[in-house]
């Protein structure tokens, strides 16, 4: 499919079926799996075959849905899981672990900042926090020799800045290490961050993925480039024996191309369980379906709605990537040149009260958490996704006190523009 454009990998890639099977990838709610023989099934535990024995490690549905996520972003190999959460956990903790450190941009979604700047130190991952603007000698002197991965988001939630991808990838690349990047916002239909270097990419396959707020799940895509046999020093858990599977060393067995995400399944998905749910695989796969015709729709609406709102005398300020004059607009024209995503942050006249006055007046746009999807809706992150943040983190990773994260869904225009308009005089 490598060769096919991103709307055919969208509707045909991770599932070609066969003469008389079913045309839609079929749902595979079972748990376990029958075999004739304990031998066989002992093959699949030493990893000496492929096959499925339980689900919380590998499921058909989830498989097929998974191989699809990886044509589309350009992989190698991908992994579902049961949310964006989990993927940032992941794609992390599969190659770093306590004492080790990690380099992160600063300006990413809150509950992420709170992952890794409490829980994972809890478990003795270090991390640092960069300005996704910092300049090259910041950036540089972020890194230790203990330094085992590059963590940033293509447009970050909800500040919108846009990570400079290949910059980040250099900077990574020279001292050995991977790129991780979640590519939540902008999606493989107007970013795929490995084409510009990233090794790693993530995703909340909640928002634009499902698209209509059905089913909560998560990925990770190797691109199966980076090499972790010439840093083997640095990620001994890829390129040396695994004595929890028989001594198994998954770069010989499985190749650049698969040890990363077979280590991911075959070690943290067997100990932690996060699994998503083949149901949800199988809605997450009909939005896939669709998702090549809905970002446009999505980015169009976003793209007026923050023109209307820059106009606007009430509104203080605007953050919208696609703005001539915005911060992120020559990032933005450089990686998301076909639209960056349908969420616009913006700032009310008269500070946090006249921003939650703001979205009470709102009729179509419902005040929710989520974020994303084909139903406008809006949130005060300050006081939500990152209230557990003090206002020096705020700052630090782009939120304002009155910041309002404006998703805008596939609603006619014209009507998401009357309703703020009316929210707005009120």
């Amino acid at each position: 499919m490598a060769d096919h454009g991103i709307g055919t990998r969208c509707v045909q890639a991770g599932y070609t079926p066969g003469n008389g099977e079913p045309r839609q990838i079929p749902i595979v709610q079972s748990t376990t799996f029958k075999y004739a023989s304990g031998e066989a099934m002992g093959r699949l535990f030493d990893l000496e075959e492929s096959g499925y024995f339980y689900t919380r490690l590998q499921n058909p549905t989830n498989d097929a849905v998974a191989a699809k996520i990886a044509a589309m972003e350009g992989g190698s190999a991908a992994m579902l899981t049961s949310s964006g959460q989990a993927a940032s956990f992941y794609s992390v903790f599969n190659i770093a672990s306590c004492g080790d450190h990690v380099v992160s941009s600063s300006s990413i979604y809150g509950g992420t900042y709170n992952l890794f700047s409490v829980t994972m130190k809890r478990m003795g991952i270090d991390f640092t926090f960069v300005s996704p603007d910092c300049t090259d000698a910041e950036l540089e002197a972020a890194f230790r020799p203990n330094t085992r991965a590059v963590f940033g988001e293509t447009i970050a939630n909800p500040a919108l800045t846009v990570l400079d991808i290949e910059r980040f990838a250099r900077a990574a690349h020279a001292h050995g290490v991977p790129l991780i990047v979640d590519n939540t916002f902008a999606t493989p239909i107007n970013c795929q961050p490995i084409a510009w270097g990233a090794d790693i990419v993530t995703h909340s396959t909640t928002k634009y993925m499902d698209g209509h707020g059905a089913a909560v799940g998560g990925a990770i895509v190797d691109s199966g480039k980076f090499d972790w046999c010439a840093h083997a020093d640095k990620f001994p858990g890829l390129c040396t024996p695994d004595e929890s599977y028989h001594g198994v060393t998954y770069t010989q067995r499985f190749g650049l191309e698969g040890a990363y995400i077979t280590k991911a399944t075959a070690q943290l998905m067997r100990d932690f369980g996060s699994i998503q749910s083949p149901q949800n695989a199988f809605l997450l796969n009909l939005g896939l379906e669709s998702l090549h015709v809905r970002m446009p729709r999505h980015c169009a609406n976003g793209q007026a709605v923050a023109e209307f709102l820059q106009a606007h005398p009430r509104v203080s300020w605007v953050q919208y990537p696609g703005l001539p004059g915005d911060r992120y607009y020559a990032l933005a024209q450089k990686y998301l040149p076909n639209g960056s995503c349908g969420v616009v942050s913006f700032g009310v006249q008269g500070g946090r009260e006249a921003a939650q006055r703001f979205m009470g007046r709102l009729r179509l746009a419902a005040i929710e958490t989520h974020v994303a999807d084909a139903r406008t809706c809006c949130l005060h992150p300050a006081s939500t996704t990152h209230r557990q943040m003090r206002d020096d983190e705020l700052r630090a990773a782009g939120v304002a006190p009155d910041l309002v994260r404006f998703s805008c869904g596939l609603e006619d225009t014209a009507d998401l523009l009357e309703d703020i308009a009316q929210a707005l005089e009120g």
